[in-house]
């Protein structure tokens, strides 16, 4: 929060103010003044100065001067007057920048009324323009039909006259030569009622006439003979046991729902083995889901139950058959869970054989590949027992 300065000094005269604001040791970069109308300013951190003056100012004939330890202000005067104090009220003071606020406001709406009032007009003048545009070009094509059509019946009526004029001119010469005429326009009738004739017998006889179409094709047998098979043809990217895999887990999640008789009364999702593994329910399943098996052993090699486990990680290789590659992560589980449960009953041999099925699977995991070697070592040699650390994927 800034500190008020209050400690500065303010002299007048008709037409202007001077005020002294000491600066309290701060650098003169640091000192920011902003200076309005009615309003003046001083901030340099951490000291602040400012006045709502009593009168309004000449901001543009005022001057400023910052010096070392005192900022001085000469302030124009808008009327030649004495104040009687150099700042107003502040309340008086916001009434004012509200009341010019205010102001500006109904002046800036009433400028964007007045431009969408001189749109809206303009708008509707060039409607108008374009209106009485095309109604112009409708009169004159209208018009222009009109002075055609009066032409041609003119030129009709003309060549009516002279006709009629032509007719009385020939009256006399057509009454001579009628009986001639009649005979001339005779004989052209009955050659055009003769070749008429001629015509519609020609019609008639090429409808009549039969089209010559070809023979019917002769009928045949096509024989076909197909290669004997001596060996069945191979399957291109076979994928029967990942098929088989895939066949079998849908079966055992099929047969916790159908054989689960007791739990009728739970919801869809309380079915889901998953859920029941999540809500440590797993006792209610069906011993053929794999994934509950593979974790049991676990559980089993913690608390000391070997043969357990042994059982268990039996139980979830029966279920990976067929081995494929989507659990082949359980299946390196279950062969190290065994192994490791049967060399802590000391059962070395059968150890060495899951630890030699998981390289198998995982060949390049060299923490296998090394506990293999110690247990083959300690068969080989008994009386020196090197100690196993197993790596388990718990």
């Amino acid at each position: 929060m800034p500190l008020i300065v209050r400690d500065h000094t303010w002299t007048q005269n008709l037409n202007k103010v001077y005020i002294s604001v000491p600066l309290k040791g701060v650098k003169t970069t640091n000192v920011h003044v902003i200076c309005k109308d009615e309003y003046l300013r001083v901030s340099f951190p951490p000291f602040l100065f400012e006045v709502f003056l009593f009168r309004p100012i000449n901001e543009e004939k005022s001057k400023a001067r910052i010096a070392d330890s005192v900022a001085v202000f000469t302030l124009q005067k808008r009327r030649d007057e004495l104040w009687e104090q150099l700042n107003t009220n502040i309340e008086q003071a916001i009434l004012k920048v509200q009341e010019k606020e205010a102001e500006k406001s109904e002046a800036k709406a009433a400028r964007i009324q007045q431009e969408k009032k001189y749109a809206l007009e303009t708008m509707m003048k060039l409607e108008n323009e374009e209106r009485d545009r095309i109604q112009k070009m409708k009169d004159e094509e209208c018009a222009r039909a009109a002075a055609e059509l009066d032409f041609w019946k003119e030129m009709l009526r003309k060549t009516a006259e002279e006709n009629e004029n032509q007719t009385k001119l020939q009256g006399s010469g057509t009454h001579n030569n009628q009986h001639r005429t009649e005979r001339a326009n005779a004989a052209p009738a009955v050659m055009l009622l003769c070749n008429t004739g001629n015509t519609t017998s020609g019609q008639i006889s090429k409808k009549q006439k039969p089209k010559d179409l070809p023979a019917p094709r002769s009928a045949g047998c096509v024989k076909i003979s197909f290669t004997q098979r001596v060996f069945p043809t191979a399957l291109r990217e076979s994928r029967v046991l990942e098929e088989q895999w895939l066949k079998n887990q849908a079966e055992a999640r099929r047969a916790v729902d159908t054989d689960l008789g007791e739990l009728d009364n739970l919801k869809k999702e309380e079915r889901n083995p998953d859920w029941l593994k999540e809500k440590d329910c797993i006792y209610l399943i069906k011993n053929t889901l794999l994934h509950i098996f593979v974790e049991t052993v676990a559980c089993h090699l913690k608390l000391r139950n070997l043969h357990k486990a042994i059982e268990d990680s039996s139980q979830a290789l029966e279920l990976l058959i067929p081995a494929v590659a989507a659990n082949a992560p359980a299946q390196l589980k279950a062969h190290m869970r065994r192994g490791t449960a049967f060399c802590e009953l000391q059962v070395d041999v059968e150890g060495l054989q899951d630890y030699h099925a998981a390289p198998e699977i995982d060949p390049h995991n060299a923490a296998l590949r090394a506990d293999t070697d110690k247990i083959r070592e300690i068969i080989i040699i008994p009386i020196k027992k090197i100690p196993i650390k197993q790596h388990l994927p718990f």
